[in-house]
Parts: structure tokens; C-alpha cells; sequence
């Protein structure tokens, strides 16, 4: 009879089953938003997209979202988890004039702020909300290394980050964890700055811009979603946190890396008069400007880099290998 009743004892317990996370992305239909969905639907939970069309827009699970007016489908959210906001007008689709930078701001600030009233008007609001921000809040800052407890810098850009951040405040308010994840120069050939180098390097036609001292602080799209689920994941993360791999290098070095990377000569620079030229304002605050970010949110919960260091990064979004060792 003893032995009878050890035996139930040891019988093993059933698996446990994690629970799917349900997550809402919007600028879903973007670089880092597609990325990120992929990711979702990979580690089998659920990705809605919130988007501005109607739910016939042909993404899966689009929820309908008028920034404009702040109109939010709260069916849609039912039973989220975390939502992610990475919405915001392109800063590098065109010379910057008064109406583009409006656009700029506005797509970011007025859309935050809406997005975060409806989130905090919820019965049951989502438990966390990761929102894009990005190094630009800190400014030129020469080789001063930046941390998240730094103060933001002066121009368009700071300005621009420090009210899209502010903006989150009725989230914060309503209970909601909010994460502003200040991202990097993010390495991918699919966009961003390596897509428009990638073409005149490949001929080589490459070469540092200005100084070539300014510092770019980067991270690889693959780390750049990581990071977004581990701040969603990641409880006691709060605040500014910024995204950006712990190598940050000056233009100079990514110029080198990046040839060797293709194994083309960089020999043909872009002086800052001829960048400025041709971009205006945008070539002082996103070409020229030195802005040295280190990830000590990150690294001090724990976040482990697939691509701590750029040559690694461009090999792996490149496919390239090293070369042989003979």
C-alpha cells in the first residue's frame, strides 16, 4: 500500500505551458516593425498591428488607429499584453523644411500623447508599452561617453525626442510601464544609413563623411528586436533605455569596417560642405553630429548582444564571412 502511494508521488508532473504573449505593434509595416512581428509570430505569440487603414489593408490582425484624431478600436486591445510604438513620419526620406520637420514632430509627439490617452482610458490596459525615441535626444556631444541619466542636447532632434518622450506621461500616469527606448543607428541593408551606403561602397566609391571623428552609435536590427521583447519582458525595466550596441565608433572606423567587411577601398569621402549641400539641416544632426551612447540600462538587467561589435554585425546582416585564417 506504501509502495502504492510512492509510486503516485513520483509520477512526473504535466509540462507547463508558456502563455502566448499578445502584442501590439504599430509602424508594424516598417523596417523595425516587420522585423519585429516576424520575431513575435516566431517565438509563437501574437502579433496585431495597429494601422491606419482598415482591417482590409491585407496585414494580418491590423487594428484600426487614427492617430490624426486619435480614433483606437479598443476591441482590438482586448486581453493585450504589452503594446510597442514604433509610428513615426521617415526622418530620412527628404531634405528637411518647415513642413517635413512639422511632420517629423508631430507624427511623434501628437500620435504618442493620443495613443497613450486611449491606452490609459482602458478598463484593462496593457501591462507595458515599449516607445520608439532615439539617440538624437542627446545631441552633439563630442566624445563624451552618454549614458541614460544624461541631460538632452540642443537642436531639432533633442527637441523633437524630449517631448516625444514627455508624451508618454498618461501611460505612466494610468499604471502602465513605459520603456523609452532610445534606438541607434540601426545596421541592416534592408534600411536605414548601411542601405544608402551600401550601393557606393559596393563600387568602391566609399568613404568617411566630414572628420570622420564623429561618433555613430549603432545597433544591429536582429539585437535592436531583441531588445524590444526584452524590455517588454523585462519587469523592472523602466525609463529611458538606450538601444545601442555597447561598440559605439566613430564614422571613421565604420567606414573601414565596412570596406574590409566588402572588401572594397574607401578612398572617396564626403566632405561636411558637400553633405550639408546636398541634406542641409539633416547632415549636421544625423550625419555629422558625434553622439557617443553606451546601453547601461541594458547591460546592467542582464541583455546579452548577438552582435556586441560592428564587424561582427555587418558580417552577419552582410552574410559574410571571415576571412580564412591560413
Amino acid at each position: 500500500m506504501i509502495a502504492a502511494v510512492d509510486q503516485r508521488l513520483e509520477q512526473p508532473k504535466a509540462p507547463v505551458t508558456p502563455r502566448t504573449k499578445t502584442i501590439v505593434v504599430s509602424g508594424a509595416s516598417g523596417l523595425v516593425g516587420s522585423a519585429l512581428c516576424q520575431e513575435i509570430e516566431n517565438r509563437q505569440w501574437s502579433a496585431r498591428r495597429l494601422v491606419r487603414r482598415n482591417s482590409i489593408s491585407g496585414l494580418p490582425n491590423s487594428i484600426p488607429w487614427n492617430p490624426e484624431i486619435g480614433s483606437l478600436n479598443f476591441t482590438g486591445l482586448s486581453g493585450t499584453d504589452a503594446v510597442v510604438h514604433l509610428a513615426g513620419e521617415n526622418i530620412a526620406s527628404g531634405r528637411w523644411n518647415a513642413a517635413k520637420k512639422l511632420r517629423i514632430r508631430d507624427s511623434r509627439v501628437i500620435g504618442t500623447h493620443r495613443l497613450c490617452k486611449s491606452l490609459a482610458s482602458m478598463p484593462n490596459p496593457p501591462r507595458v508599452l515599449v516607445c520608439a525615441s532615439a539617440v538624437g535626444y542627446y545631441g552633439e556631444r563630442g566624445d563624451q561617453p552618454l549614458t541614460e541619466a544624461e541631460l538632452p542636447g540642443r537642436g531639432f532632434l533633442p527637441e523633437v525626442c524630449t517631448h516625444w518622450e514627455r508624451a508618454t506621461q498618461p501611460a505612466v500616469d494610468a499604471g502602465i510601464r513605459v520603456v523609452n527606448l532610445r534606438i541607434g543607428v540601426v545596421v541592416s541593408p534592408d534600411g536605414g544609413a548601411l542601405k544608402q551606403m551600401l550601393l557606393p561602397f559596393q563600387f568602391g566609391l566609399g568613404g568617411k563623411i566630414g572628420s570622420g571623428r564623429q561618433y555613430w552609435s549603432w545597433i544591429s536590427l536582429r539585437d535592436l528586436v531583441r531588445s524590444i521583447l526584452f524590455a517588454v519582458e523585462g519587469e523592472s525595466l523602466t525609463g529611458p533605455v538606450n538601444a545601442v550596441a555597447p561598440g559605439a565608433v566613430t564614422n571613421s572606423e565604420f567606414t573601414r569596417v565596412l570596406g574590409r567587411v566588402l572588401r572594397r577601398p574607401t578612398l572617396f569621402p564626403l566632405p561636411g560642405f558637400m553633405a550639408r549641400l546636398v541634406l542641409g539641416e539633416m547632415a549636421d544632426e544625423l550625419l555629422l553630429a558625434s553622439i557617443r551612447v553606451a546601453p547601461e540600462q541594458l547591460q546592467k538587467h542582464g541583455f546579452e548582444f548577438e552582435h556586441p561589435d560592428l564587424e561582427t554585425a555587418l558580417r552577419a546582416v552582410l552574410h559574410r564571412e571571415l576571412p580564412s585564417q591560413k
